[in-house]
């Protein structure tokens, strides 16, 4: 049976779709995201076995690329599952909680005693892409920045670059000594605009990208395309190599795990590979993670770090009854512990206990993200499709010198303005 038979199938009688009392705890996610299912189970088994009893997990899936179109046509016809994930247009979910289907966790989480195991990063993340309110769980969460290669660093007397002007410094020196200085992906293109937003964060200020989501401000305006005037440079001077337009992801990952590039800006997500020693050939103890610089005189600051918290998940309000309020409590309490251990992958609810053998790096990323209230968003977050579609082919053209950064941003506001 496909995924989507057995959503709707469990949003009947049985699964609690609509306003009625749910028997189950039917959970709809995107079959491509298997990290937060196994943890849910576990939590099933062990800690949350008196809620399971209560409310059984049942858990559908459907490729994500249905998902927006799904979940339209389920709250459409007030037939939504008790916990389902977001779809891949964060506007989409604003629009949910503008109708009131979705669950305001700030209160919720208060009143259940828990909302002090959520990372006020995390919450921050969410507001800023789902309508300004805490309506959706950070089941995963990426903070991103430079990884860099420690024993280049050492060998030339660097230090962390804490200004956009010191990490110049520093690209030119590897490029001199035949190290290409930063691995990115032209072929994908957003790595390289995660560049761009990155300047903008610490030449402006935390709002930057949601003034031109609001109208206030143009990506054509000097300031603006000064960012992307700065990241072409990098592409001028040939700090991304000779082959950046073709490298897709894993290539580009490649390039820095096998020392053949200094530096990768890159989400927290390449902890995976980072952590594996098949992958990593410079050695787990020889990666280091650094913020994006500052921009002398900007208004942004270095702790504001790019985060995003994948595909995150939500509950129906109109299915919210007191036992489903006691699953909520036991997921918020364990499964931040219980992702870290059994699936290594960070998220925004706290862990309760320290979990043994993680990796230096990886406890460094945790402390970053616990450190954290304040977050941004990534470049094309707050774009429609077309703009974003644009961004991304377009990035490997703006660094090859084969597109200006005047052209290339005013491509982007033009897509803005016809949405």
């Amino acid at each position: 049976m496909s995924g989507i038979a057995l959503v709707l199938s469990a949003c009947g009688g049985t699964g609690g779709g609509g306003g009625a009392t749910p028997e189950s705890l039917t959970y709809l996610r995107n079959v491509e995201n298997g990290n937060i299912e196994p943890v849910l189970q576990t939590l099933a088994d062990g800690a949350c076995s008196e809620q399971n009893e209560q409310l059984p997990l049942e858990v559908s899936t459907i490729p994500q690329a249905e998902l927006d179109a799904q979940i339209q046509m389920l709250g459409g016809q007030d037939a939504l599952p008790v916990m389902f994930a977001a779809g891949g247009t964060p506007a989409e979910g604003a629009r949910l909680w503008d109708a009131g289907m979705l669950v305001d966790f700030e209160a919720e989480l208060e009143e259940l005693g828990v909302l002090d195991m959520i990372e006020p990063a995390a919450i921050s993340t969410i507001e800023s892409l789902y309508g300004g309110a805490f309506n959706f769980l950070p089941f995963q969460f990426n903070i991103e920045g430079i990884f860099y290669n420690r024993e280049y660093f050492t060998e030339n007397g660097f230090d962390e670059p804490r200004t956009w002007d010191e990490l110049l410094d520093v690209a030119a020196a590897f490029e001199a000594q035949g190290i290409t200085p930063f691995a990115a992906s032209g072929e994908q293109g957003w790595p390289i605009t995660r560049l761009v937003s990155g300047y903008l964060y610490r030449a402006l200020g935390p709002d930057a990208l949601q003034a031109v989501a609001d109208g206030d401000a143009r990506l054509t305006d000097p300031e603006y395309v000064e960012a992307a005037a700065a990241v072409a440079d990098l592409g001028a001077r040939g700090y991304f190599g000779e082959n950046i337009a073709s490298l897709d992801y894993d290539s580009a990952q490649n390039e820095f795990l096998t020392g053949n590039a200094a530096m990768f800006y890159m989400g927290t997500w390449a902890l995976t590979a980072i952590n594996d020693p098949e992958q990593n050939q410079i050695g787990l103890d020889n990666v280091g993670f650094m913020p994006f610089p500052a921009v002398e005189g900007g208004a942004g600051s270095i702790d504001q770090y790019p985060s995003n918290v994948g595909l995150p998940s939500t509950f129906n309000a109109r299915t919210y009854t007191p036992e489903v309020g006691d699953w909520l409590r036991c997921i918020t309490e364990n499964f931040g512990e219980l992702s870290l251990r059994d699936e290594r992958t960070i998220s925004g609810f706290r862990p309760q206990n320290p979990v043994p053998d993680l990796p230096e790096l990886t406890q460094d990323v945790q402390q970053r993200i616990a450190d954290s209230s304040e977050t941004v968003l990534w470049f094309e977050a707050l774009f429609n499709a077309k703009a974003g579609q644009d961004s991304s082919s377009n990035a490997a053209l703006l660094v090859n010198g084969q597109m200006s950064p005047e052209d290339f941003m005013s491509t982007l506001q033009t897509d803005l303005d016809t949405d």
